[in-house]
């Protein structure tokens, strides 16, 4: 075992925080050292992650986005493909949160297009909250974009108890992945929602040609704003869009993301979500030896994942029964 990394699991079996400058150097022995990283990550999750999970997500407006993300088929800069609609009405989410509470999912994110929702469209989704939370037993996530403060509280007070806002990637890379909203603007949604009490779930997408420092400045600030909880997506090129040409990341990498992602938040939930199924492949269940405790199952906003059923066999295989019913 590398001396790196033997002094990880040094810190870890001694219930010891691990240090930033204990993990910069583990990029440098990778791939050939994964495994060993893979263990200290397993290790960290198995003393101090909480339960295995699973949430959904449903696209509730989609596309015609005047924003510029480059990565987003819902972009109407790049001449996506994405299905265009408003709003859906109450009783259609309604019958998702009821297919997701039957399969056994714990959270169902409301996810919608745009910067922030119109107050219109505001209004419909926390009269939609009310009516889920009194009819199904599930726990509502809201991603709407960027968020005031007496947003958040009202959602807050609809029932919502979790706000996924992602900041996609460190700052020092955000110019090259959208220029129509700041940066600034995405971390004070995140406080925002802290501030009225909700769950705050934001991570980024992976492999939009960041380093491996800016990766640990992302995960860096994620500590300092004390989030939940960290999605970690995987960049699944657009065709036709800005990243059309960018070769997807080697399983190995995107495993070891996941594993830094676990030793710098121990206790925090790690959700691996959209770009897994197509990244990992055969490699997909590793994702809970590098130390995810959540899974996105079902679709993404505007690509396929896999059904319920894959995942269920999946978690089954792995011993892990009580996940989906």
């Amino acid at each position: 075992m590398h001396h790196v990394i033997r002094a990880l699991f040094s810190d870890i079996l001694c219930g010891n925080s691990v240090s930033l400058q204990k993990l910069l150097p583990l990029p440098e022995l990778l791939p050939r050292h994964l495994p060993e990283l893979l263990a200290a990550a397993g290790a960290m999750a198995s003393a101090c992650a909480g339960p295995m999970f699973c949430c959904g997500i449903i696209n509730a407006k989609s596309g015609n986005c005047p924003e510029d993300c480059r990565f987003c088929a819902q972009s109407r800069h790049y001449g996506g493909n994405a299905p265009v609609y408003p709003l859906l009405p109450r009783e259609t989410l309604l019958r998702q949160a009821e297919s997701f509470a039957a399969a056994g999912l714990l959270y169902m994110g409301i996810v919608t297009s745009g910067v922030s929702p119109s107050p219109r469209d505001f209004e419909q989704i926390c009269e939609t909250g009310h009516h889920i939370r009194a009819r199904v037993g599930i726990r509502l996530c809201a991603s709407l974009g960027l968020l005031r403060p007496q947003q958040a509280n009202a959602l807050r007070q609809a029932g919502f108890s979790c706000c996924h806002h992602n900041l996609e990637t460190a700052r020092s890379c955000y110019a090259s992945v959208c220029t129509t909203h700041s940066y600034k603007h995405r971390v004070q949604t995140v406080k925002h929602a802290k501030m009225a009490g909700l769950r705050v779930c934001s991570g980024g997408i992976f492999g939009l040609g960041e380093t491996w420092a800016q990766r640990f400045e992302l995960a860096s600030l994620l500590q300092e704003l004390d989030v939940d909880s960290i999605p970690v997506n995987f960049l699944i090129p657009i065709p036709g869009g800005p990243f059309a040409e960018h070769p997807p990341m080697p399983a190995w990498e995107a495993l070891a993301v996941i594993a830094l992602l676990r030793l710098m938040h121990p206790e925090r939930d790690i959700i691996c979500c959209g770009g897994r199924t197509q990244v990992l492949q055969q490699c997909e269940a590793l994702l809970f030896a590098a130390g995810a405790n959540g899974l996105m199952t079902g679709n993404y906003l505007t690509t396929e994942g896999k059904p319920f059923q894959h995942d269920k066999a999946l978690l089954e295989a792995l011993g892990i029964q009580d996940i989906i019913q």
